[in-house]
């Protein structure tokens, strides 16, 4: 038999998923870039070398902004929708 829920136990609160997958996508944001500017900077210098990963982050660089700025604007965009 089941036993009944104890009357002096207080409800758990309601779960929040927007936060939850707000927390995520800003996870997974920092993991792309950061993925972009190490592992890409690090095949660029075992590859080439020293000189070329200071050229090749000229181009990570300005990319990983891009990124940023993509997920800013759509950031902006979904508050003003109220999702």
């Amino acid at each position: 038999m089941a036993s009944s829920p104890d009357p002096n136990e207080k409800p758990l609160p309601p779960t929040d998923y927007r936060r939850i997958r707000r927390s995520q996508d800003r996870r997974q944001l920092w993991m792309v870039v950061g993925g972009l500017l190490i592992i890409g900077g690090g095949w660029i210098y075992l590859i080439y070398g020293k000189w070329a990963l200071a050229t090749g982050l000229l181009c990570l660089i300005p990319g990983a902004g891009l990124i940023l700025f993509l997920w800013g604007l759509l950031s902006v965009i979904e508050r003003w929708v109220g999702e």
